[in-house]
């Protein structure tokens, strides 16, 4: 006689241990979405939410703490690559979602790349440091003694994720890697359907051994009393339905203790079909495709699935032929497991009887059925015996005419899974105007999707959506086959829409880090902010070297000598005069071909407002500048890679002279590299003090001088 096998519970990950309930607690069972086997039973029954929320606070924030934002996000990479080579053990364990290998690949995949865009991202635009300095400085004060600006800094206390069970690795990582650069620790509860996966996800992140401890802890199972643990020190992110995000925002802690509330919520997206993309134009096909791409991946149970297909009404039918033979052609509903399988099960029983139950609803309010049926559908099935049917939550995809384009219920309700409708517009007059009308009655949406290759039909389509609309994907001949799709959020571009979408925003790269801190108005004077901030600020002390009647000092090294190791926040070279000759303008102007007449017409130049004649170029005085300021010998400076926020104030004559100043800004060392880069202040005067030219100049910078020491 065979010994049944214990189905174990999914662990959660608290203060740095794992955790399972007691035996005897009440748990949920999760089930295998294609068969109904009994995978795991879920609870958290005893779970110590309050003691995972102080860990978070005191443990997670002072180890994340420890390292620079560049430091955490080399991590994300060290955990990218590491989560890369797990990815065929999660494939295994996203199959039993209902999700194909396509689908497990957007999932698993499509979150290692959000923590891979960061980890670059983070490098690459964030300081070295733990405060981001946001936009100029306001000089306060006549003699610029007192100053203000504003800086980032990262919340004191825990973002907490609740998920939707349709993405458990994308979902919860596009949310950890920006709080993690922040220096915010994160706890995830995740949906109970999946939560075997997101499970399996934190379980390897773990045994990498890369994270800080407490800057990562799951909930498996319910959370309910956790929001009472939170105060205003916290974050808390949301996705799923907008009936649960409504008593998210209702909690007194939300509602009036300053938890800090994302969400993203329910979404009737919309794709729009131009009238010029008439049957055989690429934009027709493309449309096709993406409308298709969006019923089936993920089975439909995607946030951001196309539920609208807004199309000219002579194009009614010929879209709907189209949609129906290609998913004909491509479409296999079945088992994941199964070869040839491209459509696999929903989440779950319930979620097969919510979506039925939504398509019943819409036809009964006017919805007519062009493709598909709500009955079993015929499955691939990798037992052979057809276990799927009736025990696995497999659904046909739906395509639904809608004779009338203003019923509510196409604009009010959506079906979560592989279903959408088409509905048509009058392209009399103004088809745009009519096509934005019907996308705004979905109340506002995560993104939608504009088809056609007419610029002035797309212009005025997107002017009229966008501000109901968290993202626009313009779809042409162009970029059919290059575009991420409209499904897919990029971690460079935010995600999220207002209205009936939650109103919430998450990545858009840089600033969903920003998201997990606190932005604050800074006053004093130049020294304590450049203290602060660790940003030279105009009028803080400098150490300057080279010529003394324009502040140098004996002793001091040129900065140009030192290595980052010796370099500091205002150490500054002052150069001396050079005049500037019309010969010298001449023969710039010969040499690069720039002629422009104020530089070489002397009676054309005097009649311009700006001119009091001839002037040199202001490239002219910039490549001067660099020869002023520049020690020439070989030395810790390995590079000028670049200038920024160049300005001309003042124009130079011929006969005038021009100095530079240059001071060290900033230094961000790069943690991977021997050297780093140095952002320089560089400021021209002409022989009156006045200010001829600012910018900064970037250059790489040795840590320790060993080329030529």
């Amino acid at each position: 006689m065979e010994t049944a096998t214990a189905i174990e519970t999914v662990p959660s990950y608290i203060k740095d241990a794992w955790w399972t309930p007691d035996d005897g607690a009440p748990a949920t069972d999760a089930l295998d979405a294609s068969t109904g086997e009994v995978l795991a039973r879920v609870c958290a029954e005893g779970l110590d939410l309050a003691g995972a929320v102080e860990h978070a606070r005191t443990v997670g924030q002072t180890e994340l703490g420890r390292l620079t934002m560049h430091e955490r996000a080399l991590k994300l990479r060290e955990l990218a690559t590491f989560l890369n080579g797990r990815r065929e053990e999660l494939y295994a364990v996203s199959a039993q979602t209902g999700a194909t290998k396509t689908d497990s690949m957007v999932d698993i995949d499509g979150g290692i790349g959000v923590l891979f865009t960061f980890s670059s991202k983070g490098r690459r635009e964030l300081p070295n440091s733990n405060i981001i300095v946001e936009g100029p400085v306001e000089v306060l004060s006549k003699d610029g003694s007192f100053m203000g600006e504003h800086i980032y800094t990262r919340i004191p206390g825990v973002d907490v994720q609740v998920n939707a069970f349709n993405f458990p690795v994308w979902g919860m990582l596009e949310k950890f890697a920006p709080a993690f650069i922040a220096g915010v620790p994160t706890i995830v509860k995740p949906a109970t359907p999946s939560v075997y996966l997101a499970a399996a996800a934190v379980r390897a992140m773990v045994e990498s051994g890369i994270l800080p401890p407490g800057s990562l802890q799951l909930v498996a199972g319910s959370a309910r009393d956790l929001l009472d643990h939170l105060d205003y020190r916290d974050m808390l992110s949301f996705t799923g339905s907008a009936s649960t995000a409504r008593l998210l925002r209702d909690h007194p802690n939300v509602s009036g203790g300053g938890v800090r509330f994302t969400a993203e919520t329910d979404s009737l997206n919309a794709a729009i079909l131009g009238p010029d993309a008439i049957p055989g134009t690429p934009e027709f096909d493309a449309f096709v495709r993406s409308v298709v791409t969006e019923m089936t991946v993920k089975a439909g149970q995607k946030c951001t699935a196309i539920r609208r297909a807004i199309v000219p009404d002579g194009l009614r039918g010929a879209v709907i032929d189209a949609v129906g033979a290609r998913i004909n052609e491509r479409i296999v509903v079945g088992d994941p497991r199964t070869e040839g399988v491209t459509m696999g099960a929903l989440a779950s029983l319930e979620q097969l009887a919510d979506v039925r139950a939504a398509v019943a609803a819409m036809l009964v309010a006017g919805g007519e059925l062009a493709y598909g049926t709500l009955a079993a559908p015929m499955v691939q099935d990798a037992d052979e015996v057809g276990a799927g049917v009736g025990r696995g939550a497999f659904m046909s995809p739906v395509l639904l005419d809608w004779p009338d384009a203003e019923a509510p219920a196409v604009h009010t309700l959506e079906a979560f899974g592989p279903v959408c409708g088409v509905l048509g517009f009058s392209t009399h007059d103004d088809g745009a105007s009519e096509a934005v009308r019907l996308a705004a009655l979905g109340a506002g949406s995560l993104v939608a999707t504009v088809c056609s290759n007419d610029p002035g039909f797309v212009r005025d389509v997107v002017a009229g959506i966008a501000s109901r609309h968290g993202r626009v994907l313009v779809l042409n001949r162009e970029d059919a086959r290059t575009s991420t799709g409209h499904g897919s959020p990029v971690p460079h571009l935010v995600h999220g829409g207002p209205g009936r979408a939650g109103g919430g925003e998450e990545l858009g790269g840089i600033r969903s880090v920003k998201h997990h801190m606190q932005r604050t108005a800074i006053q004093g004077s130049p020294n304590m902010l450049t203290a602060v901030t660790g940003v030279w600020h105009e009028g803080a002390d400098r150490r300057i070297a080279g010529d003394p009647e324009f502040g140098g000092r004996a002793g001091e090294v040129h900065p140009f000598r030192k290595s980052l190791a010796q370099l500091r926040i205002g150490d500054a070279f002052a150069s001396g005069l050079r005049q500037v000759t019309l010969a010298d303008i001449t023969a710039f102007a010969k040499t690069t071909g720039d002629t422009f007449y104020a530089h070489t017409d002397a009676a054309a130049a005097a009649k311009n407002p700006f001119f009091p004649g001839i002037v040199a170029h202001g490239y002219l005085l910039v490549s001067w500048a660099a020869g002023l300021f520049v020690e020439p010998a070989p030395g810790p400076v390995l590079a000028n890679y670049g200038l920024e926020n160049l300005r001309f104030l003042t124009p130079v004559a011929a006969e005038d002279a021009i100095r530079v100043t240059l001071t060290a800004k900033q230094i961000t060392p790069r943690v991977t590299d021997d050297y780093g880069e140095v952002r320089w202040d560089a400021v021209l005067h002409n022989q009156n003090g006045d200010v001829v030219a600012s910018y900064d100049v970037l250059t790489l910078v040795e840590k320790v001088e060993t080329l030529y020491a």
